[in-house]
């Protein structure tokens, strides 16, 4: 079964990776924007703008290239937030279909690593920022910030959207006010404007990973968008994510490019914000810090609920398991606890290599996207049978023979075009002078490959399955 019909607890959401029927369907379109605004606008993406400036690059390429960078990535990730409505589910488990019931577990792991990696950073970077402002050690501020972000994903998807709608007035309120601070009040290198000062190896540095940053909200998206009703049409779905998620990305990436360039080598994202908030008026960096560690919460509860529904998704790909609260709250626990383990263990040589994590996600989810739109949008064009979809031998199969070796094909063709720091560079890259074109290697052999692969798909007895099984999916855990 698909839905299950559960004892309520007052304030807490009920489901999990199970279809919301149509009963259950309700909030708005325009909710999606201030989720997707304010989950990219918060100071842990500061760092994703400084790979043009640390590398060389000048302050107005770096500019152009998260521009272009958050346009291109954002595309992505939009897309795939149309497909929550339409089929009710969270996103990871729509992988099924393409991957297979047991063969989703390769990107689900890869997801998991994502989640517990930006919450490690998250809650050292809110920890840092609150013991700078109202002091006390880190390690406690950052078990503050674990629990009440548990809290918080514990009550699930309507309290994140609301809890994301109040920081998002607040925060066009303070960082309005320390924007126009940073464009007036700072001091930049010469020649920092200079379009003269144009260098590849930067300038691709910095696009690939914005658009890394940006695709690697794909694996969220669906989360947010399942419980409203499938009449939303996919272009105002997508509009409303994508302009959300762009404005908040492309906002504080320029934010950490211009505080990069204004600081030089003595860059601290805490201390700079600190400092730079302190030359509008004496106290105001504070002010921006205690309110970056509560956007920092908001963006933790979202990878603790898409952990927990990853967890979920993965035990059930071994061993039917039934969506209860009790499965939330255990699997909520388990990656908040695994995420502040990391986090009290981490060093700052974790902190100096999380550009080199972005980059890795990039890579690990780029034959992924391209593979979930291509079947989403050009071979099965939104028809599924989403009963099958949870069933061990359905239509689906246990393993997607197709998806698995488009990823694999996508992901071998990238590797000689990675550029990843001191840890690794392949000759296609090296043979570019460092320069990172992975991403444009990727997409279309995944995709186009995927696409090749699936012509022998039977999608008419897909579609005729799905409209008889439409019934009792909406009425299943009726009883």
């Amino acid at each position: 079964m698909t839905t299950t019909e559960q004892p309520r607890v007052p304030g807490l959401e009920v489901r999990s990776i199970d279809y919301v029927p149509l009963r259950e369907r309700h909030g708005k379109l325009w909710h999606l924007g201030p989720l997707w605004f304010m989950s990219n606008a918060q100071i842990a993406t500061l760092a994703v703008g400084l790979i043009s400036i640390t590398g060389g690059g000048n302050l107005i390429w770096s500019l152009i290239s998260i521009v272009l960078g958050t346009a291109l990535g954002t595309f992505f990730m939009a897309f795939h937030s149309a497909q929550g409505p339409q089929l009710g589910l969270p996103q990871m488990i729509q992988s099924r279909p393409q991957f297979g019931y047991v063969g989703a577990l390769l990107v689900w792991l890869f997801a998991y690593v994502q989640y517990a990696g930006f919450n490690v950073f998250n809650t050292i970077l809110a920890g840092q920022a609150m013991s700078r402002t109202a002091h006390g050690g880190v390690k406690w501020w950052v078990a503050g910030v674990t629990v009440l972000a548990l809290l918080v994903a514990l009550v699930g998807y309507d309290v994140i959207h609301r809890a994301e709608q109040v920081l998002t007035y607040v925060f066009l309120a303070v960082f309005g006010v320390f924007t126009v601070g940073v464009l007036v009040t700072l001091h930049y290198p010469a020649g920092s404007f200079d379009l003269g000062g144009f260098r590849w190896t930067p300038f691709l540095a910095q696009f690939g990973v914005v658009a890394g940053y940006q695709i690697s909200w794909a694996i969220y998206v669906s989360d947010y968008s399942r419980y409203l009703p499938p009449g939303v049409t996919v272009r105002r779905t997508f509009y409303w994510t994508y302009f959300g998620s762009a404005l908040g990305g492309a906002w504080l990436m320029v934010l950490g490019s211009l505080l990069a360039a204004w600081a030089g080598q003595g860059f601290d994202t805490i201390a700079s914000i600190d400092a730079a908030g302190d030359k509008v008026f004496d106290g105001f960096g504070a002010v921006v810090l205690v309110f970056s560690a509560l956007g920092l919460v908001s963006v933790t509860a979202l990878n603790m609920y898409g952990g927990s529904l990853t967890l979920i998704s993965a035990a059930d790909s071994i061993r039917k398991v039934r969506p209860t609260i009790s499965a939330r709250l255990l699997t909520l626990a388990f990656t908040a606890a695994l995420s502040l383990a990391g986090a009290l263990a981490a060093t700052s040589h974790f902190l100096t290599n999380f550009n080199n994590f972005l980059l890795l996600v990039l890579y690990l989810f780029i034959p992924w996207t391209a593979v979930n739109l291509m079947d989403y949008y050009v071979v099965r064009r939104g028809h599924y049978a989403i009963a099958e979809i949870f069933k061990p031998h359905g239509i689906y199969g246990r393993w997607g023979w197709r998806g698995i070796i488009a990823y694999l094909v996508g992901f071998g063709a990238m590797v000689p075009f990675f550029s990843v720091g001191t840890l690794f560079t392949g000759p296609a890259a090296k043979a570019l002078n460092g320069a990172d074109i992975s991403l444009f290697i990727g997409l279309p052999v995944s995709g186009l490959l995927y696409w090749w692969l699936a012509r022998t798909i039977d999608v008419a007895a897909e579609i005729e399955l799905a409209d008889a099984e439409a019934a009792s999916l909406e009425t299943a855990g009726t009883g």
